[in-house]
Order: structure tokens, then C-alpha cells, then sequence
């Protein structure tokens, strides 16, 4: 699909709504379009996909995800500039882009789209994290996300065991999805520029989803574990009962954390929900 040929540039949008990147929310745009059509088509075929966009800023992303096709795309927006910007664009598509004014932390997005659904976006840095583990939580409601973050916090979800990066975020994210790397920009491709490079990391939900109560288990646990990464798992998780713990997971108390796979951190959730 083409976008109409009437629409302002970006930087001609930014300009006339006075859409300056503030800090405080964590804003770098996005005004290349090749880089956001890239994104777009790493998200796959969208044409029978409900797509979620937190952050659209100007809607550079929001432009390129109509043009792959995208069945309809809601922008949830919480910057009134931009989103004055995004219901203009939604003029040129009444029946295929929303903007819903929201903080992202605070709403629910699968009540916002139907099914088969996934999220796409540059994401506000300053909040990107909290985000990613809310949506994990419900990862059953989605295909993919496919989302920009500092380079770092990527190298976070998608590290190995025993490796610099490994730890909570890692655990949480490779036990619900398989979690890739696929694209990594520098500081120069954004508007203003970040202080660092950045990345976009396509997370894709396993078929089959931890229980809620499983998931918490999940949460304390790892949070007990990597809280003092120095100590041996029979000293950091001491407060969960841990020799009960370890004995019932069949894992050695003076190994640390970082040395776990994600099947053995598997087995401890399960294991610190039977105790109770």
C-alpha cells in the first residue's frame, strides 16, 4: 500500500505542532522512512494483523505500518501534541487508525483490538522495561512484539546464560517467547539523538503461557536470585525457603544465579509455587 501523496514530511509536522522530543518522556523520533518501513516489515505480514503502537510520536512508524498493510493500527499516545498529530493522520484512514490518549503503563492494550493482535513500537526509553514484563504477563493475548530499546536493555532480554548481560529480564523474557536482536541503530538515526546505541528486539510469544500465579512465582524468584548476584543460590534465596527450594528443583545451593538456564529457573517457579 501507498500513503496518500497529500501528507506534510515529518519534520514540516513536528514543526507546525511544536512536537519538540522532551525528555521527561523519554522521546527520540523516528523520521527516516526507510528505517521505519524496515521495522514494519520486520514485525512480518501484517495485512491480517491488529497492530498496537505505543509512543507514535509524529507517526513516522504509524505511517509505515499502514503502508505494509497492517488490517488496523491504534496508536496509544500519551503527549496531547502528538496526539493531535496522529488524529490528523487518522483523517487519511477513519477506518484503519485510532488514537487512544493513554499512559501505556496504566492501560490495558489487549482490550483495544481484537485478535490475531501485536505491538510495534519505538518505545518511550524511560519506561520500556516496566512495559516489555507487563505485556509478558499476557503473553497468550499476543503474536509478536516487535520493539525498539536501548541497545542494552535488548542485550538483556536476549542473553545467554553465564554471559555479562544475563539475568532477570533475560528469565522472564526467554521463558514466555523466543527473543532475537534484529535490527540495531546508532544514536544519529533518531531526532534528537540518544546518548547510546539502540535496538529493535522481536519477541514471540511461546504457545504455551505460564499461569498467572506461576508467573509471580517466576517474578520473586528471579528477583530473590539475581537481587544479590554475588551469593550462592542457597544465600540469595534464603527468604524463599531456598534449601527446600533448591532440594525440590534438584539444583545445587552454591551455584549463582547467572549460571541458570531458563529450564532450571523453570523448575525453581514451579517448585517455590508447590511450597507455597
Amino acid at each position: 500500500m501507498t500513503l496518500p501523496p497529500e501528507l506534510e514530511s515529518l519534520r514540516d509536522v513536528i514543526r507546525r505542532h511544536e512536537l519538540d522530543a522532551r525528555k521527561a518522556l523519554g522521546q527520540h523520533f523516528l523520521l527516516d522512512p526507510g528505517i521505519t518501513d524496515h521495522i514494519a516489515a520486520l514485525a512480518g505480514t501484517l495485512a491480517e494483523q491488529h497492530v498496537v503502537e505505543v509512543g507514535p510520536g509524529p507517526g513516522g512508524l504509524t505511517r509505515s505500518l499502514l503502508a505494509a498493510g497492517a488490517s488496523t493500527v491504534t496508536a496509544v499516545e500519551v503527549d496531547t501534541r502528538a496526539v493531535a498529530v496522529i488524529q490528523e493522520l487518522a483523517e487519511f484512514y477513519p477506518d484503519r487508525l485510532r488514537v487512544v490518549e493513554a499512559d501505556a503503563l496504566k492501560q490495558d492494550l489487549t482490550t483495544l483490538c481484537p485478535s490475531p493482535r501485536q505491538i510495534v513500537a519505538n518505545l518511550p526509553y524511560n519506561v520500556a522495561t516496566p512495559l516489555l514484563i507487563g505485556w509478558l504477563r499476557q503473553g497468550h493475548a499476543w503474536e509478536r512484539l516487535t520493539l525498539m530499546f536501548q541497545l542494552e536493555v535488548a542485550e538483556r532480554i536476549c542473553a545467554a546464560p553465564d554471559s555479562t548481560h544475563y539475568g532477570r529480564l533475560a528469565v522472564l523474557s526467554q521463558w514466555c517467547a523466543d527473543c532475537a536482536i534484529v535490527m540495531k541503530l546508532p544514536p544519529g538515526a533518531f531526532t534528537p539523538p540518544p546518548a547510546v546505541w539502540s535496538a529493535v528486539a522481536s519477541i514471540r510469544p511461546h504457545r504455551n503461557q505460564p499461569s498467572p500465579t506461576l508467573f509471580k512465582a517466576m517474578e520473586r524468584v528471579t528477583a530473590a536470585a539475581f537481587g544479590q548476584r554475588r551469593k550462592m543460590l542457597r544465600g540469595s534465596l534464603k527468604g524463599l525457603n531456598g534449601e527446600k527450594l533448591l532440594s525440590a528443583a534438584e539444583i545445587d545451593g552454591t551455584r549463582r544465579a547467572e549460571t541458570l538456564s531458563i529450564a532450571e529457573f523453570d523448575r525453581l517457579a514451579h517448585a517455590h509455587l508447590a511450597l507455597g
